[in-house]
């Protein structure tokens, strides 16, 4: 048997940081009559409400302190935190997204900062607790902090800065033209919460007469830059859309499975061409390869198939490549980045034929072997 596998290291494309501080605070049964994502968004508003500049790091240095030790090197930050209580903005409006960086610059991150644009609660419908620490003061002022951001780090080999027009129901649909167009023409990553939840596409449908995807590629969104986030329900012709652009999807599988999102179709995705990349998204369990894992094991649960998802010869090379390279790319990051050598000789290994090992560590292995992932 080899001694060890030298493997890129792990990207979580999809993260919000500050959400690590809810673990724990979510689990118990509201006085709702059912539970679902929007009586957990109340809890994150909670959550929200009590951040200051001091706890956003922290909180962050602590997120990615714990990606880092589970073999994570490149996280996408989807930060939409940007305001102090009441939405009055900071001094540097970019106050808090420089914390976020140096965050995860200290614990050994490359960091693509995702700058969300956030213009409304949903349409027709009144901001909530904290949703005002989300807001800008106007489109142009949204742009102009990504501009700061970008000025800010040009030349760090270690950052990128990318747009994250939030998701259709916190968007006017007026805005995205010119979003569209800002990153287009400084060829940033551009990320967005497509078709995760059907509210969200119900709304879209009444307001623009089309599903959130539908709308986005009319604009000429969809893009090998393009990010969507989610995407629990998009259809099929969607999955072409996204296939035909060579753009991506970041499935979320753990943070998906505990908000009760559903059940994409995977295999839709595959089958189009869709780059498939992972995140962590609300750190509720902070375990790369279960992320991973959910590429195929969600799927077999939805198809009572094995072997579902994945179209290669080997899987679980393509899952990983999902997990991190495929990742990397979504976030802005091009060519060859961190790796990670895994000694073969540990005990998880003991009766796994030689050639067989990366299948045992993509389909058997956790959190449990983060001393085993050391940086190449």
């Amino acid at each position: 048997m080899t001694r060890s596998l030298t493997l890129p290291a792990f990207t979580t494309a999809h993260s919000h940081a500050f959400q690590r501080a809810l673990r724990g605070k979510t689990q118990r049964p509201s006085p709702a009559a059912q539970d679902d994502f929007w009586t957990w968004r109340e809890a994150m508003y909670a959550l929200v409400d009590t951040l200051t500049p001091e706890r956003v790091e922290a909180i962050a240095r602590e997120a990615f302190r714990e990606l880092h030790r589970a073999g994570v090197r490149t996280v996408g930050e989807f930060h939409y935190v940007h305001h102090a209580r009441g939405g009055v903005p900071y001094a540097d409006v970019n106050e808090l997204a420089h914390r976020v960086i140096r965050a995860a610059l200290e614990s050994g991150l490359r960091i693509t900062l995702l700058r969300s644009v956030y213009e409304r609660a949903g349409y027709g419908r009144s901001l909530a607790r904290g949703q005002d620490r989300f807001v800008d003061a106007s489109l142009d002022v949204s742009l102009r902090a990504v501009e700061g951001l970008a000025a800010a780090y040009q030349g760090d080999p270690r950052v990128r800065i990318g747009l994250a027009p939030h998701s259709t129901r916190a968007m006017r649909p007026s805005s995205w033209k010119e979003i569209v167009t800002f990153a287009a023409e400084r060829g940033m990553p551009l990320h967005a919460h497509v078709a995760e939840q059907p509210r969200e596409i119900d709304e879209c449908v009444a307001e623009t007469g089309k599903r959130p995807l539908e709308f986005l590629a009319d604009l000429g969104a969809i893009s090998s830059r393009f990010v969507v986030v989610h995407g629990t329900h998009l259809l099929p012709h969607e999955a072409r859309l996204l296939g035909e652009a060579k753009a991506f999807v970041c499935m979320c599988g753990t943070t998906e499975r505990d908000l009760g999102d559903g059940l994409p179709d995977l295999g839709a995705m595959r089958a189009e061409g869709v780059r498939l990349c992972t995140g962590i998204d609300s750190h509720v369990v902070c375990d790369p390869f279960e992320d991973m894992r959910a590429l195929e094991t969600h799927e077999r649960l939805r198809t009572r198939k094995r072997v579902a998802a994945a179209r290669a010869s080997n899987p679980a090379a393509e899952l990983w490549a999902s997990a991190s390279t495929e990742g990397s790319a979504a976030c802005g990051f091009d060519g060859d980045g961190p790796a990670l050598h895994v000694a073969t000789t540990d005990p998880f290994f003991t009766f796994v034929d030689e050639g067989d090992e990366l299948d045992a560590l993509v389909f058997s292995g956790s959190r449990a072997l983060d001393a085993l992932l050391v940086d190449a």
